[in-house]
């Protein structure tokens, strides 16, 4: 079943998720237009998380359907959904810690193209340039040859999402993306992120608890509360929000 023609990138309808007694998801209706860089905000268990897992294949909801590019995803699982055109960084990088920086965009650049194999090596399969041009974009070509194990984690979270842009996504969601990086490199590695989104013209989504960051760098901010998004819309005008300053950013 397809949505109408002329949908957002990524739509939601009545979707729902619930846990025993809890309901983690509760009758969402959702938009995401291509370009946009929404930043999504709220307490530990608000559901961010949970409907991130839903929008990309590894929950099922009890009821509601999700559309990505106008397709009927509900029932997929996240590597097909990921093939589709959405990319994903988590808020623990998942990298290949036995392999360099290079290594680690040569494997999703073969993974990519479909010509991963363990008889073949990596400089064969891979698309050097794709992986050059990579290294460059997030500012990683000076640790090119670095194992990933020695790296700070502002630079695994930028190798991290080097990875999902290497399968050439449209959409990227990011859980958290500078939780763990030093307060002095957060802005830096930020802005790294965005500027290789904007210049692949990838859409970003992102979960973020830094206010800073967000009215930085979000051109739109979802908050949730209990399962639900209790406010949607400019970043200003969501943190002026009463109910958001006290439920979500803990002001009395």
């Amino acid at each position: 079943m397809n949505a109408p023609s002329g949908e957002a990138l990524l739509r939601t309808t009545a979707l729902t998720l619930k846990f025993g007694g809890v309901t983690a998801a509760d009758g969402i209706d959702f938009e995401l237009q291509r370009g946009e860089r929404l930043a999504v905000i709220g307490a530990n268990g608000a559901g961010k998380t949970t409907f991130i897992n839903i929008c990309t294949g590894y929950l099922k909801p009890s009821s509601g359907r999700v559309y990505f590019g106008g397709a009927d995803v509900t029932a997929m699982g996240p590597r097909r959904i990921a093939q589709l055109g959405v990319g994903r960084s988590f808020q623990l990088p998942q990298l290949f810690l036995e392999h360099t920086v290079r290594e680690c965009l040569q494997l999703a650049s073969a993974a990519r193209q479909g010509r991963l194999s363990r008889f073949a090596p990596l400089s064969v399969t891979a698309d050097q340039r794709a992986v050059a041009a990579m290294l460059e974009l997030v500012e990683l070509g000076p640790f090119a040859a670095d194992p990933v194990t020695v790296l700070p984690e502002g630079h695994r979270k930028l190798l991290d999402v080097a990875i999902a842009l290497m399968l050439q996504p449209q959409l990227v969601i990011m859980d958290e993306p500078t939780s763990g990086v030093a307060s002095e490199d957060k802005h830096a590695v930020m802005a790294t992120i965005m500027r290789a989104l904007q210049e692949r013209e990838v859409t970003a989504w992102f979960v973020e608890h830094d206010v800073d960051i967000v009215l930085q760098y979000a051109t739109r901010v979802a908050a949730w509360i209990d399962g639900r998004i209790a406010a949607d819309g400019a970043p200003k005008a969501v943190f002026a929000d009463p109910v958001i300053r006290r439920e979500v950013l803990g002001e009395r």
